[in-house]
């Protein structure tokens, strides 16, 4: 993190005036804010010290699988469940949760030695602030959180029921007290974080979110009826909804997301547009995604008999299956 936010400072100074270090300062003088956002539900386990007792268990991880399974078995009916299709599922193995339940059966001494159980972005701002948050938007869309009620007390908002009946209610006191809605403040840089990333001490830090949701504040689709279409190693269809409602297939609607008085719900797949980085790689870097775009518009679906099944890291909406696997169907020499 310290070497990309030196690299862009130092970028930006070179465009102004060469790079001197006169314009190093100035461009770092001008900088108001750093605001985080990290992929979601990336998991990491934090000792007494806040310092990682495993590495992460990354967005993307589904060994979980059977705990997801397991959660909605035996917890059917519970209210934090109805973002999943109502309660009817299934549940996605990359959410908080499984993931958590996991930890618990698979590596106990991680668990029991673990004072914090949170995000990747919370440790992020841990280690800038020294203030240990959640944000209400991870929350309330990975974490079966309602996250506008988190925000206004730590004893609100929270899926009691659900953890009591999975037998961790210990979990509810290893995860993050304070909970912020995106752009709240979370406090000043430390002076540690300062020098390491090459900012003024003291600078404001606000709150963030997964990097797809916040997203959608970029485009703007904050408003009911409003879709956003979101690409990176995964695709995301997500959409405002005036309340939290939801249906068969689709993800949410999560309350208190993407920011408090929102609701939204979501579709898509995980490694979409890893597929199509990795077969861009097959024709060489030197081939742009547009060129691969209008190659492939001159030519209709299923072309040659050839057919692609995109689930290679499971499979999200309609159908949540961690563990469909992906395939190239009428491949020919």
């Amino acid at each position: 993190l310290g070497e990309a936010v030196k690299g862009a400072l130092a970028a930006a100074a070179a465009l102004e005036s060469g790079g001197s270090g006169e314009a190093l300062a100035a461009i770092r003088d001008r900088v108001q804010a750093l605001c985080v956002d990290t992929t979601c539900c990336t998991v990491v386990a934090l000792d007494a010290r806040g310092d990682a007792l495993r590495p992460a268990l990354l967005w993307m991880d589904s060994r979980s699988a059977p705990q997801a399974a397991r959660i909605l078995a035996d917890c059917r009916g519970t209210d934090a469940l109805k973002v999943n299709c109502n309660g009817e599922g299934p549940l996605s193995a990359e959410w908080m949760l499984p993931k958590c339940l996991w930890l618990k059966e698979e590596e106990a001494a991680t668990w029991s030695q673990a004072t914090t159980i949170c995000e990747y972005q919370d440790f992020i701002n841990f280690k800038l602030t020294g203030r240990l948050c959640t944000s209400s938007c991870n929350t309330a869309a990975r974490w079966h959180w309602d996250g506008e009620a988190a925000i206004d007390s730590p004893s609100k908002g929270r899926p009691l029921e659900l953890i009591q009946k999975l037998g961790m209610s210990e979990l509810a006191g290893k995860w993050p007290r304070d909970c912020l809605a995106m752009g709240t403040t979370i406090g000043g840089l430390s002076e540690i974080a300062a020098h390491h990333l090459g900012l003024r001490p003291r600078l404001t830090v606000a709150q963030g979110g997964p990097d797809a949701f916040v997203g959608m504040l970029g485009l703007g689709a904050t408003s009911p009826g409003k879709l956003a279409l979101i690409t990176g190693s995964s695709h995301l269809h997500l959409v405002c909804t005036s309340t939290a409602a939801t249906a068969c297939g689709v993800w949410g609607a999560y309350r208190g997301a993407p920011l408090p008085g929102l609701c939204f719900a979501e579709g898509g797949q995980s490694s979409t547009g890893s597929i199509l980085r990795w077969a861009r790689g097959l024709f060489g870097d030197d081939v742009s995604y547009a060129d691969l775009d209008l190659e492939a518009s001159l030519v209709p679906e299923g072309c040659e008999g050839l057919l692609a099944l995109e689930t290679f890291q499971g499979s999200r909406t309609p159908v949540t299956d961690p563990l469909q696997r992906g395939a190239l169907v009428g491949l020919t020499l």
